[in-house]
């Protein structure tokens, strides 16, 4: 049976602080890529599951979620996954200015435990 979700924290490139809510024995870790000035892209890891295996068998249903007040980012995925087979999800988060348009996108990586963990 799956077990309930799990708090974490962690802080990207720029240094603004995340809240992550994620099922520990799906989670992984969790990656954020940024574009630099330069043109080139930062990644980084923002949080890892500080468990080193599963307890549990994961559930049908995938959730994690990703917040940070400072930019007023805060997104949750909830997936369907009764095959176990969803590896990597990929999200692409559209941060606003002050004025409204998007000022950058930022793209988060979430991905799942190893099968053998």
């Amino acid at each position: 049976m799956a077990r309930h979700n799990r708090d974490g924290q962690g802080a990207d490139q720029r240094g603004y602080q995340y809240d992550i809510s994620f099922q520990p024995d799906w989670l992984r870790h969790v990656k954020v890529a940024r574009d630099l000035d330069t043109g080139r892209q930062s990644t980084k890891t923002l949080f890892r599951n500080p468990a080193d295996h599963r307890e549990a068998e994961t559930g049908d249903r995938v959730r994690t979620r990703v917040s940070c007040p400072e930019q007023d980012l805060d997104f949750e995925v909830a997936i369907s996954d009764p095959y176990g087979a969803v590896r990597r999800i990929k999200i692409v988060y559209e941060i606003a200015g002050d004025d409204g348009k998007r000022e950058e996108d930022v793209e988060f990586t979430l991905e799942r435990l190893r099968q053998e963990d």
